[in-house]
């Protein structure tokens, strides 16, 4: 009889004679060697045994002791600890199982998502090999996160945690990499970073079902794509895709002979149920795997797909951020994120661009622990991928260091008064004071009357102030600035961080309606 069978049948027997056969004693993947665990509070540490079985968890002469459910989950905490390590933890359950994970620090831990620009990796930066050599931080661990996109929440994830060298930064997210530089050289502790990003996905696909049953707006867009998996047959769509593929490979075999280009569109098999776009698809297989591990909060850099629907993702994206924050169960769970560079979209005239940008703004005004880095100076209106993410971790790393750890923000509008024909704008956080990023005269303001045609408008830095003046506009009631998808203005701070868009009017939207 073959071995294999063999030990089928053993099992069987153990089984009829009442004895479980012993399930493996087991981790998520987020739970591995060269991990960075969040100091300064309670560490969880989960994973899969046997029914009742109880799971020993040893960090030292720390011990925490729990037993498994019925269904085999548990889970233990260990305790806060301080920065530092390495250390190795072992788990241990019944029948002498062990677990060791090795190599393990105790620091700061942020989740990095978002999309092609969270995940556009440092090989492909500005300056990419002199920053890959210089890339030596044994004290900063990587965990990239397997695309997934799935119906449910999944209990775990493909990864591993990477010491952070010249070989293994190249492919991780460059915007994450150096934010997690400039926390690791400031806060001088160690710095565990989470990669979980997909291009071209929009801020739906990240949250929660819970998180969008919950947001009236996105209603309608959950429905749509709940229709269409539900009509969706896959026998059906395999048979014709087959089909396609054979007629293709035909068509395309002729050519060859014919030496002709292979004909266009070479069929692919799509399935709507693992599509990236699907609403809740990324949280599912990219977010709740990662819970409950403890971190410090997370950094985003997502918006572009989400351009066209820009009045929608005033209320989306903070309910997306709150999902999060529910499933980690921490109102406060810190989020900072970037507001999208100009590039030409051509949507709307230019304008659905700074209605997402405001969208974003809003985030921050309405949303408490939350902070947005300004772009505009670094990005590129022909390349929807700047190059320059460097400046984008910096500044992603100032309001982390900022808020959360009590040390520079940005400039953003507050007020406006009207003084004749002239308007006067106050803004918040501007630091040792305005300046022009270039030394010359401030760009892209207008100002508009109560015909709200806006004229392109005269701007003087007056303190901490900026007075807007149009010809032609003589009893002015609204100011915007840098209200286009191309603009690239120059107000800034003398920190050298720019000024976001804003406007001061409340006039009707490009986008508004456009929920799908």
């Amino acid at each position: 009889m073959p071995c294999r069978r063999l030990i089928v049948v053993a099992a069987a027997l153990l089984l009829a004679c009442g004895l479980a056969v012993s399930a493996e004693l087991k981790l998520p993947a987020i739970l591995g060697n060269n991990m960075v665990l969040q100091r300064g509070v309670e560490t969880p540490l989960w994973g899969g045994a046997d029914a009742n079985e109880k799971i020993t968890a040893k960090l030292g002469d720390k011990s925490v002791t729990a037993t498994a459910g019925a269904d085999g989950k548990w889970l233990v905490k260990l305790p806060a600890m301080p920065a530092g390590g390495p250390q190795d933890i072992v788990i241990e359950g019944a029948e002498n199982r062990t677990v060791s994970l090795k190599n393990v620090l105790f620091g700061e831990v942020w989740v990095c998502s978002g999309q092609s620009n969270m995940e556009m990796a440092v090989q492909s930066c500005e300056k990419a090999q002199e920053d890959i050599a210089a890339a030596s931080f044994p004290q900063i661990r990587l965990f990239t996160v397997a695309k997934a996109a799935v119906g449910t929440p999944q209990p775990d994830c493909r990864g591993q945690w990477q010491e952070c060298s010249p070989q293994t930064v190249r492919g991780f997210s460059a915007a994450g990499y150096f934010f997690g530089v400039e926390l690791h050289k400031t806060l001088g502790v160690p710095i565990g970073l989470i990669n979980t990003s997909w291009g071209g996905t929009p801020a739906e696909s990240w949250a929660s079902r819970q998180g969008l049953d919950s947001e009236p707006s996105c209603k309608q867009m959950v429905e749509h794509w709940d229709r269409i998996c539900a009509d969706f047959n896959e026998e059906k769509a395999k048979q014709t895709y087959e089909q396609q593929l054979k007629a293709w490979n035909e068509a395309a075999a002729r050519a060859k002979a014919d030496k002709r280009p292979a004909p266009p569109n070479k069929p692919n098999y799509s399935d709507p149920r693992a599509n990236p776009w699907r609403p809740c698809a990324l949280y599912n297989g990219m977010i709740a795997p990662l819970v409950p591990f403890a971190i410090a909060g997370a950094i985003w850099y997502q918006g572009e797909s989400n351009v066209g629907r820009a009045v929608q993702y005033r209320t989306l994206f903070p309910a997306m951020i709150k999902s999060w924050r529910t499933a980690w169960a921490r109102d406060d769970l810190p989020f900072y994120f970037v507001q999208i560079a100009p590039y030409r979209y051509g949507q709307l005239n230019g304008l659905a661009y700074a209605e997402l940008c405001e969208s974003q703004l809003l985030t921050i005004k309405n949303l408490p622990n939350t902070g947005m880095a300004v772009i505009s100076d670094v990005g590129n209106v022909k390349n929807i991928h700047p190059g320059n993410k460097k400046a984008v971790g910096r500044r992603l790393a100032l309001w982390a260091l900022a808020k959360t750890y009590g040390r520079k923000e940005m400039v953003y509008y507050k007020s406006m008064k009207v003084e004749g024909d002239k308007i006067r704008v106050s803004f918040d956080y501007v630091g040792g004071g305005l300046a022009s990023r270039d030394g010359k005269d401030l760009t892209c303001f207008a100002i508009a009357g109560d015909d709200q045609r806006f004229e392109p408008a005269a701007a003087t830095i007056d303190g901490d102030t900026v007075v807007v003046r149009a010809n032609g506009v003589l009893k002015p009631v609204a100011v915007r600035f840098a209200w286009h998808e191309t603009a690239e203005p120059n107000l800034m701070n003398k920190e050298g961080l720019p000024a976001s868009l804003f406007r001061t009017d409340e006039w009707k939207m490009v986008t508004e309606g456009k929920n799908l």
